[in-house]
């Protein structure tokens, strides 16, 4: 999740408690318990959201690990493929000498 995302979700919940809490006692509801079941919802929705954050640091699910996990992906798809390529270049010998080496140095 970036972090524009992370402010638009925090101002649209910001505005949906301001607008809950205007509308609060149009429904009959009193500010005193408007302001309680504000407060309640704010709090439940910090609290996952700090729980929801702490999971995925402890699973390795972090936004920049999956950014790393693909740049390696991706960074040794491409080395690999021009190995492949300067490999498929060379003469036969010279492929059955370095297959040779790597079976006896593993």
């Amino acid at each position: 999740m970036t972090k524009g995302k992370v402010v638009q979700i925090g101002l649209l919940i910001s505005l949906l408690g301001l607008l809950s809490y205007k509308l609060a006692p149009q429904l009959g509801i009193d500010n005193f318990t408007a302001s309680t079941i504000s407060n309640f919802v704010l709090i439940v929705i910090v609290i996952s959201w700090v729980t929801s954050y702490v999971l995925r640091v402890l699973n390795g699910k972090m936004t920049f690990m999956e950014q790393r996990k693909r740049y390696r992906k991706e960074y040794e798809k491409i080395v690999n493929d021009k190995l492949e390529t300067k490999f498929n270049l060379l003469p036969k010998e010279e492929q059955e000498k370095l297959m040779e080496d790597l079976e006896k140095n593993p």
